[in-house]
């Protein structure tokens, strides 16, 4: 597959979905392709490249994850031991579950901790250490180890826990730890180094239904080690390569055992009806997609996403980064990196067919659900299922940031089978699925959206 064959696809995707700007890199057959198109901003335009600077959200999480299991090789953290014995000041309302919350369930989600929290501490050093003095009013979704559920704040501890084993910064230590032994000259977290070079800002569409400038380029400090940092598609494509390898560098540098490395590719815990995948490695979605195991990472900003997959048994990666919201950018990555999987690989990859519309169960799973940042909002007219999906107004309200706006309803469909599993069939959420979960009386307490657990309020 020719470099000039991945460019033409990546420019028609990106103006299909009426994306601002992407850049695509995808690893294959031993050397490296790349494709970039589109600006970096509407209001000040620039060529996107291979170099360009894009927030990852989420893809963040892998180097947190990676730093920590350098430092488990090292002998400094141990996985399975009380995340207390690291930060010993941790407090949560449920004085047991913070006394046994392990290292190893912030890394794969099974903490019990929510998807995010609502706070700002500050932009300083101290910004982690004030964030989880804050997690003392955090009430847990589940106690801990008896469930996955995807969490942010379960990554922002894990940031803590470098610092308090490193005696640096988070951003210092990923920095010593990863971004400089592997080269990857063009990450970042720093606000100050980014604007020295080309970078990406996101986009958002307006009520008038056109891009507007996201203003809040990134997130908060404290999320830094959940979803901060900033990369290229060159860096990206780089760091999937060291996860195709045995542990080195490209200088033959040991960074990792193999046995390490390999470790973080392995299942620790089932999903269920999850876009994020069938399991949880440590960090790592673990996805079998028409036969084949991959790994990968998603993650979203203001008006930017980015997207990492990973397939081990064909020595294969894809990084897709654009910069507009989901109905765009998510939509455009999603497209990039199927179309990569299929005309590089052979590997098919298809959302599940809903079932027909079945007005008993819609109106059973029918309600508003919450979070502590977000609400779902599903609804039943007779004839379809929606869903609509937003910031909770008392959020946007105690903050002076501009945070993503909420999404329109979509469409939603139940999927065959006993497992209460659903997919989104429209929309800038379109491909997402989730389950609704059940107490023991059989009645509806949540519904699950790419790994993310709401709780019904109301019917």
């Amino acid at each position: 597959m020719s470099q000039e064959t991945l460019a033409e696809f990546v420019e028609v995707a990106a103006t299909k979905f009426g994306v601002p700007g992407v850049a695509v890199g995808v690893w294959a057959d031993g050397r490296e392709m790349y494709a970039c198109h589109g600006v970096t901003s509407v209001d000040n335009p620039q060529p996107v490249d291979q170099d360009t600077l894009f927030v990852l959200g989420s893809v963040t999480k892998p180097f947190t994850a990676t730093a920590l299991m350098r430092l488990v090789a090292q002998g400094r953290v141990d996985l399975d031991a009380p995340v207390r014995r690291y930060v010993p000041e941790l407090v949560l309302p449920d004085e047991r579950a913070a006394a046994e919350i392990t290292v190893l369930q912030l890394l794969n989600h099974t903490a019990g901790l929510d998807w995010r929290m609502g706070v700002e501490t500050g932009e300083g050093d101290d910004a982690l250490a004030a964030y989880v003095a804050k997690m003392a009013d955090l009430e847990l979704i589940a106690p801990p180890g008896s469930r996955a559920s995807y969490s942010q704040v379960g990554y922002d501890l894990a940031g803590r826990i470098i610092e308090k084993v490193t005696g640096l910064t988070y951003e210092q230590a990923i920095a010593s730890l990863l971004f400089e032994p592997l080269g990857l000259s063009h990450s970042s977290f720093a606000t100050n180094d980014v604007m020295t070079r080309r970078f990406a800002v996101g986009h958002n569409l307006g009520e008038d239904g056109t891009l507007a400038v996201a203003r809040q380029w990134k997130d908060s400090r404290a999320n830094n080690p959940g979803g901060g940092a900033v990369s290229s598609v060159v860096d990206q494509l780089r760091w999937a390569r060291f996860h195709l390898g045995d542990g080195r560098a490209d200088d033959g540098a040991r960074m990792l055992p193999t046995e390490v490395l390999e470790r973080m590719k392995a299942p620790t815990v089932e999903l269920r009806g999850s876009t994020l995948g069938d399991a949880f490695g440590i960090c790592w979605f673990l996805r079998d997609v028409d036969g084949v195991r991959t790994i990968g990472h998603g993650g979203s900003a203001n008006g930017q996403f980015a997207e990492l997959l990973i397939v081990p048994e064909r020595n294969f990666a894809v990084v897709a980064l654009s910069n507009s919201g989901p109905d765009g950018g998510l939509a455009v990555n999603q497209a990039v990196v199927r179309w990569a999987l299929e005309h590089y690989l052979g590997v098919v990859d298809q959302d599940p067919e809903p079932l027909p519309f079945d007005d008993a169960r819609a109106r059973e799973v029918a309600g508003r659900y919450e979070n502590d940042m977000m609400t779902l909002e599903i609804a039943t007219d007779g004839t379809g299922l929606t869903v609509e999906c937003g910031i909770k107004p008392e959020i946007r309200a105690a903050t002076d940031t501009e945070l993503p706006p909420d999404l329109p309803p979509a469409d939603l469909g139940l999927l065959p089978g006993e497992a209460d599993e659903y997919i989104v069939t429209s929309g800038g959420l379109k491909g997402q699925r989730g389950f609704f979960a059940r107490d023991e009386s059989g009645a509806i307490t949540g519904a699950d959206l790419a790994g993310r657990l709401f709780t019904r309020v109301c019917r």
